[in-house]
């Protein structure tokens, strides 16, 4: 996964998956998409998205065609998914137990607050009676 996630982390390659997404193209078409990009460096693209299993290469002569590995893109949803998932809930059990943590902590406060009162009382009217 670590492979897929560094690919998919430069906007060029997300572009690239976009464009094969649906359809298979020749490396040729692809780079012609990117006026601002050699086909050289769009080549090294395909070559980092192929062997982080996002892209499959086929060739037909001297072609080669690209096409998004959809197999490999559904385990990454799946993985990012778990992740994010498994980190709700982790982020859920330590708002609850931060809650709990507050509400024992505003118990306390009050009970010594409540304390407090009645010792005042108790020596005001210590003070009153004497």
């Amino acid at each position: 996964m670590d492979a897929a996630l560094k690919a998919l982390a430069e906007p060029r390659r997300r572009e690239i998956l976009r464009l094969v997404w649906s359809e298979e193209l020749p490396a040729a078409q692809i780079a012609a998409r990117f006026g601002d990009v050699t086909r050289s460096a769009v080549s090294q693209h395909l070559a980092v998205l192929r062997q982080a299993d996002l892209v499959v290469e086929r060739r037909d002569g001297t072609r080669r065609l690209y096409r998004a590995d959809h197999a490999q893109m559904d385990r990454l949803r799946r993985f990012l998914d778990e992740y994010w998932t498994t980190s709700l809930h982790r982020l859920q059990d330590l708002a609850e137990s931060a809650e709990r943590e507050k509400q024992q902590s505003d118990r306390q406060q009050s009970d010594r607050q409540q304390s407090d009162r009645q010792q005042s009382d108790t020596q005001q009217k210590g003070t009153t009676d004497g």
